[in-house]
């Protein structure tokens, strides 16, 4: 049986030098990153009763109930079966919408850099963090919505052809 040997060239000096401070320079800026990310902002999610049914996209609207605060307790907003588009909401809303389930009821924190940032948006001061409590009731797609938003104006102007129609009445003689 022979064997064949193959020569391996030393390494020189300087090739090893290169790759130690090329760990080096690698093992630094995953430092720098993991520093950097780990304060980035972040929404806060409490689930309050969890929810079963699916979870939106940016490209839904979700179907929500909610109720907005400053972080002092003063409400600022509310709505009752409000359809929002995930993907066109400040970047905390649409955070926490996606990470919601239909049928659940959450209580959403977002702080000010996720929200309107040092920008004043109606009652809502500049750099204020905002809680939410929200219910999802529903996610549809986007043609599903303008789809319904037709039919109820269709709907609406059936109605108000039939009550000109009965108002206006036919002559008697």
């Amino acid at each position: 049986m022979s064997t064949t040997a193959v020569p391996l060239r030393p390494v020189n000096k300087g090739g090893l030098a290169l790759l130690w401070i090329g760990l080096g320079l690698l093992v630094a800026a995953a430092a720098v990153w993991a520093l950097f990310l780990s304060n980035a902002p972040q929404i806060k999610l409490e689930t309050v009763r969890a929810g079963t049914g699916a979870t939106p996209t940016d490209t839904d609207v979700a179907i929500i109930k909610y109720e907005g605060k400053l972080a002092d307790g003063t409400v600022f907003d509310s709505g009752d079966q409000v359809p929002l588009p995930v993907g066109r909401m400040i970047p905390g809303f649409s955070q926490g919408l996606k990470r919601m389930h239909v049928g659940g009821k959450y209580r959403l924190f977002i702080p000010a850099e996720l929200a309107y940032g040092n920008t004043a948006q109606g009652p809502i001061p500049a750099n204020s963090d905002l809680s939410f409590d929200v219910e999802l009731l529903d996610v549809k797609s986007e043609a599903e919505m303008q789809q319904m938003m037709m039919m109820q104006q269709m709907m609406q102007q059936q109605m108000q052809q039939q009550m000109q129609g009965e108002a206006g009445g036919s002559p008697q003689p």
